[in-house]
């Protein structure tokens, strides 16, 4: 249903992380990390971050990603 990116930009989000800071993670910009999430928000019928954060983990779609399961605290 996610993508790879938008799952792990919710799984970012679920751990109380900004945009900002994810892309930082990430190593991509901030528009980019936005951009995932507005697609997952279309795909989950949500319209905010808490929301599709709370259906992804209803839909058990949530697991850490496998790139940056071992990446350190930032």
């Amino acid at each position: 249903m996610l993508s790879a990116r938008q799952a792990e930009c919710l799984w970012w989000a679920s751990l109380g992380k900004t945009a900002k800071e994810t892309a930082f993670i990430l190593g991509v910009t901030e528009r980019t990390v936005n951009f995932h999430l507005y697609s997952a928000f279309a795909k989950l019928d949500v319209h905010c971050k808490h929301a599709a954060v709370a259906k992804a983990m209803r839909l058990d779609l949530l697991v850490p990603p496998a790139a940056t399961a071992c990446a350190p605290n930032r």
